[in-house]
Protein backbone atom coordinates (compact mmCIF):
# COMPACT_ATOMS: atom_id res chain seq x y z
CA UNK A 1 0.00 0.00 0.00
CA UNK A 2 1.05 3.16 -0.70
CA UNK A 3 1.93 5.13 2.37
CA UNK A 4 -0.42 8.08 3.09
CA UNK A 5 2.73 10.34 2.59
CA UNK A 6 4.41 9.15 -0.06
CA UNK A 7 5.39 12.90 -1.83
CA UNK A 8 3.63 16.22 -1.18
CA UNK A 9 3.63 16.88 -4.63
CA UNK A 10 4.25 20.16 -4.48
CA UNK A 11 4.89 20.47 -7.58
CA UNK A 12 8.30 22.87 -8.95
CA UNK A 13 6.21 22.98 -12.64
CA UNK A 14 4.38 20.56 -15.29
CA UNK A 15 6.33 20.26 -18.09
CA UNK A 16 4.91 20.28 -21.59
CA UNK A 17 1.70 19.53 -21.76
CA UNK A 18 0.81 17.60 -24.80
CA UNK A 19 -2.88 15.46 -25.29
CA UNK A 20 -5.10 15.39 -22.32
CA UNK A 21 -8.55 14.53 -21.59
CA UNK A 22 -10.25 16.95 -19.46
CA UNK A 23 -13.63 17.70 -16.82
CA UNK A 24 -15.22 19.43 -19.82
CA UNK A 25 -14.93 16.70 -22.67
CA UNK A 26 -12.61 19.28 -24.40
CA UNK A 27 -8.99 18.16 -25.22
CA UNK A 28 -5.98 20.30 -24.47
CA UNK A 29 -2.57 20.99 -26.52
CA UNK A 30 0.46 22.73 -26.71
CA UNK A 31 2.38 23.58 -23.67
CA UNK A 32 1.32 24.85 -20.06
CA UNK A 33 2.62 25.37 -16.58
CA UNK A 34 0.99 24.73 -13.91
CA UNK A 35 1.93 25.35 -9.73
CA UNK A 36 -0.13 23.19 -7.76
CA UNK A 37 -0.71 23.68 -4.07
CA UNK A 38 1.10 21.39 -1.50
CA UNK A 39 -0.83 17.92 -0.86
CA UNK A 40 -0.79 16.72 2.56
CA UNK A 41 -2.44 13.23 1.50
CA UNK A 42 -0.43 11.26 -1.95
CA UNK A 43 -2.06 7.82 -0.86
CA UNK A 44 -4.54 5.86 -3.67
CA UNK A 45 -5.18 3.68 -0.44
CA UNK A 46 -9.11 4.49 0.65
CA UNK A 47 -10.11 5.31 4.06
CA UNK A 48 -12.96 3.27 4.96
CA UNK A 49 -14.86 3.19 8.02
CA UNK A 50 -13.94 -0.78 8.54
CA UNK A 51 -11.27 -2.03 6.77
CA UNK A 52 -12.74 -4.54 3.84
CA UNK A 53 -10.14 -7.36 2.14
CA UNK A 54 -11.80 -6.67 -1.05
CA UNK A 55 -10.80 -3.17 -1.03
CA UNK A 56 -7.32 -3.78 0.30
CA UNK A 57 -6.62 -6.34 -2.08
CA UNK A 58 -7.71 -3.36 -4.95
CA UNK A 59 -5.95 -1.11 -3.27
CA UNK A 60 -2.62 -3.03 -3.44
CA UNK A 61 -2.99 -4.54 -6.80
CA UNK A 62 -2.72 -1.84 -8.73
CA UNK A 63 0.79 -1.22 -7.58
CA UNK A 64 3.76 -2.83 -9.53
CA UNK A 65 7.23 -2.88 -8.96
CA UNK A 66 9.90 -3.51 -6.34
CA UNK A 67 8.99 -2.22 -2.92
CA UNK A 68 12.84 -1.23 -2.66
CA UNK A 69 12.24 0.95 -5.47
CA UNK A 70 13.61 4.38 -5.06
CA UNK A 71 10.87 5.90 -6.98
CA UNK A 72 7.20 6.23 -7.10
CA UNK A 73 5.66 7.10 -10.14
CA UNK A 74 2.01 8.00 -10.25
CA UNK A 75 -0.70 7.17 -12.88
CA UNK A 76 -3.92 9.45 -12.81
CA UNK A 77 -6.17 8.03 -15.83
CA UNK A 78 -9.19 7.03 -17.27
CA UNK A 79 -9.95 4.38 -19.16
CA UNK A 80 -12.32 5.72 -21.50
CA UNK A 81 -9.74 8.33 -22.13
CA UNK A 82 -8.49 8.33 -26.04
CA UNK A 83 -5.05 9.65 -24.76
CA UNK A 84 -4.57 7.83 -22.05
CA UNK A 85 -5.13 4.39 -24.09
CA UNK A 86 -2.26 6.46 -26.63
CA UNK A 87 -0.36 6.36 -23.69
CA UNK A 88 -1.28 2.95 -22.62
CA UNK A 89 -0.33 1.57 -26.69
CA UNK A 90 2.57 4.09 -27.54
CA UNK A 91 4.44 4.45 -23.71
CA UNK A 92 3.49 1.99 -20.92
CA UNK A 93 5.58 -0.74 -22.29
CA UNK A 94 8.13 0.76 -22.11
CA UNK A 95 7.90 2.12 -18.49
CA UNK A 96 7.26 -0.97 -17.32
CA UNK A 97 9.93 -2.88 -18.73
CA UNK A 98 12.82 -0.77 -18.34
CA UNK A 99 11.58 0.94 -15.25
CA UNK A 100 9.08 -1.77 -13.41
CA UNK A 101 10.84 -4.94 -14.51
CA UNK A 102 14.37 -4.16 -13.31
CA UNK A 103 13.20 -2.36 -10.25
CA UNK A 104 13.67 0.57 -10.29
CA UNK A 105 10.22 2.40 -9.91
CA UNK A 106 7.12 1.82 -8.31
CA UNK A 107 4.45 2.22 -10.55
CA UNK A 108 0.47 3.02 -9.05
CA UNK A 109 -2.71 3.39 -10.81
CA UNK A 110 -4.70 6.06 -9.43
CA UNK A 111 -8.78 6.23 -11.13
CA UNK A 112 -9.55 9.94 -12.26
CA UNK A 113 -12.71 9.09 -14.44
CA UNK A 114 -14.11 12.17 -16.29
CA UNK A 115 -17.79 12.84 -16.14
CA UNK A 116 -17.72 13.32 -19.44
CA UNK A 117 -17.06 9.61 -20.53
CA UNK A 118 -19.98 7.70 -19.79
CA UNK A 119 -18.35 4.38 -19.26
CA UNK A 120 -15.09 5.31 -17.44
CA UNK A 121 -16.72 5.24 -13.67
CA UNK A 122 -17.87 1.24 -14.59
CA UNK A 123 -14.43 0.50 -16.28
CA UNK A 124 -12.91 1.76 -13.55
CA UNK A 125 -15.21 -0.45 -11.09
CA UNK A 126 -14.39 -3.21 -13.37
CA UNK A 127 -10.64 -2.78 -13.03
CA UNK A 128 -10.66 -2.49 -9.37
CA UNK A 129 -13.09 -5.68 -8.69
CA UNK A 130 -11.02 -7.43 -11.01
CA UNK A 131 -7.78 -6.26 -8.52
CA UNK A 132 -10.02 -7.65 -5.71
CA UNK A 133 -8.83 -10.95 -7.16
CA UNK A 134 -5.85 -9.98 -8.09
CA UNK A 135 -6.02 -9.06 -11.56
CA UNK A 136 -6.19 -5.72 -12.03
CA UNK A 137 -3.10 -4.64 -14.26
CA UNK A 138 -4.78 -7.68 -17.03
CA UNK A 139 -8.32 -6.12 -16.67
CA UNK A 140 -6.58 -2.60 -16.78
CA UNK A 141 -5.03 -3.70 -20.28
CA UNK A 142 -7.65 -5.43 -21.53
CA UNK A 143 -9.90 -2.32 -20.60
CA UNK A 144 -7.50 0.05 -23.18
CA UNK A 145 -7.12 -2.78 -25.85
CA UNK A 146 -10.61 -3.04 -26.59
CA UNK A 147 -11.53 0.70 -25.78
CA UNK A 148 -12.60 1.01 -29.40
CA UNK A 149 -15.14 -1.69 -28.83
CA UNK A 150 -17.07 -0.33 -26.18
CA UNK A 151 -16.60 3.17 -25.52
CA UNK A 152 -19.59 4.20 -28.21
CA UNK A 153 -21.69 1.27 -26.91
CA UNK A 154 -24.97 1.77 -24.83
CA UNK A 155 -23.99 -0.78 -22.58
CA UNK A 156 -20.46 -2.20 -21.36
CA UNK A 157 -21.68 -5.34 -20.01
CA UNK A 158 -21.37 -8.29 -22.34
CA UNK A 159 -18.03 -6.62 -23.73
CA UNK A 160 -16.53 -6.18 -19.73
CA UNK A 161 -17.86 -9.41 -18.97
CA UNK A 162 -16.05 -11.03 -21.74
CA UNK A 163 -12.81 -8.91 -20.47
CA UNK A 164 -12.98 -10.63 -16.88
CA UNK A 165 -13.71 -13.79 -18.00
CA UNK A 166 -11.13 -13.88 -20.36
CA UNK A 167 -8.54 -13.02 -17.96
CA UNK A 168 -9.62 -15.97 -15.32
CA UNK A 169 -11.58 -14.21 -12.91
CA UNK A 170 -14.39 -15.95 -10.31
CA UNK A 171 -17.31 -14.34 -12.23
CA UNK A 172 -19.66 -14.76 -9.45
CA UNK A 173 -17.20 -12.94 -7.10
CA UNK A 174 -16.73 -10.34 -9.50
CA UNK A 175 -20.66 -9.81 -10.71
CA UNK A 176 -20.92 -9.32 -6.76
CA UNK A 177 -18.31 -7.09 -6.61
CA UNK A 178 -19.13 -4.93 -9.13
CA UNK A 179 -22.98 -4.74 -8.46
CA UNK A 180 -22.77 -4.28 -5.17
CA UNK A 181 -20.57 -0.76 -5.84
CA UNK A 182 -18.15 -1.03 -3.51
CA UNK A 183 -15.29 0.20 -5.34
CA UNK A 184 -16.80 3.58 -5.91
CA UNK A 185 -15.91 4.87 -2.48
CA UNK A 186 -12.55 3.81 -3.32
CA UNK A 187 -12.26 5.10 -6.68
CA UNK A 188 -14.10 8.55 -5.32
CA UNK A 189 -10.97 8.90 -3.12
CA UNK A 190 -8.48 8.32 -6.06
CA UNK A 191 -10.09 11.22 -7.75
CA UNK A 192 -10.50 13.70 -4.38
CA UNK A 193 -6.45 13.04 -4.01
CA UNK A 194 -5.72 13.45 -7.26
CA UNK A 195 -7.36 16.81 -7.82
CA UNK A 196 -6.09 17.68 -4.49
CA UNK A 197 -2.88 17.33 -5.34
CA UNK A 198 -3.48 19.34 -9.07
CA UNK A 199 -4.57 16.87 -11.23
CA UNK A 200 -7.38 18.11 -13.87
CA UNK A 201 -6.68 16.04 -16.80
CA UNK A 202 -6.18 12.59 -18.06
CA UNK A 203 -3.71 11.34 -17.84
CA UNK A 204 -1.43 12.73 -15.89
CA UNK A 205 1.78 11.76 -13.52
CA UNK A 206 2.96 12.15 -10.77
CA UNK A 207 6.68 11.58 -10.06
CA UNK A 208 8.59 13.08 -7.44
CA UNK A 209 7.69 17.38 -6.94
CA UNK A 210 6.43 17.00 -10.82
CA UNK A 211 3.44 16.78 -12.58
CA UNK A 212 3.29 15.81 -16.13
CA UNK A 213 0.10 15.90 -17.89
CA UNK A 214 -0.58 14.41 -21.10
CA UNK A 215 0.43 11.28 -23.15
CA UNK A 216 4.07 11.69 -22.44
CA UNK A 217 6.87 9.97 -24.57
CA UNK A 218 8.72 7.64 -22.41
CA UNK A 219 11.92 10.01 -22.72
CA UNK A 220 10.10 12.77 -20.94
CA UNK A 221 9.28 10.60 -17.95
CA UNK A 222 12.58 8.99 -17.96
CA UNK A 223 13.85 13.10 -17.21
CA UNK A 224 11.48 13.23 -14.49
CA UNK A 225 12.26 10.13 -12.83
CA UNK A 226 15.95 10.73 -13.30
CA UNK A 227 15.42 13.85 -11.38
CA UNK A 228 13.14 11.90 -8.62
CA UNK A 229 16.01 9.04 -8.52
CA UNK A 230 18.96 12.03 -7.66
CA UNK A 231 16.64 13.76 -4.99
CA UNK A 232 15.71 10.48 -3.13
CA UNK A 233 19.41 9.68 -2.98
CA UNK A 234 19.89 12.97 -1.43
CA UNK A 235 16.84 12.75 1.40
CA UNK A 236 18.31 11.77 4.72
CA UNK A 237 17.19 8.46 5.37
Amino acid sequence: MIPTKVNHFRALGALALSLACTPSGNTRQGAETTTVARSETASVAAKTAAPDTNLTSADLARIQGSASAPVWVIEVSDFQCPYCKQWHDQTYPALRDQYVKTGKIRLAYVNFPLESHAHAWPAAESAMCAGAQGKFWQMHDGLFDTQGRWESLTSTTAVFDSLAQANGLDMNRWHDCVKSGMMKRLIQADHDRASTAGVGATPSFLIGSKILTGAQPIEELRKAIDSAQVASSKTPR
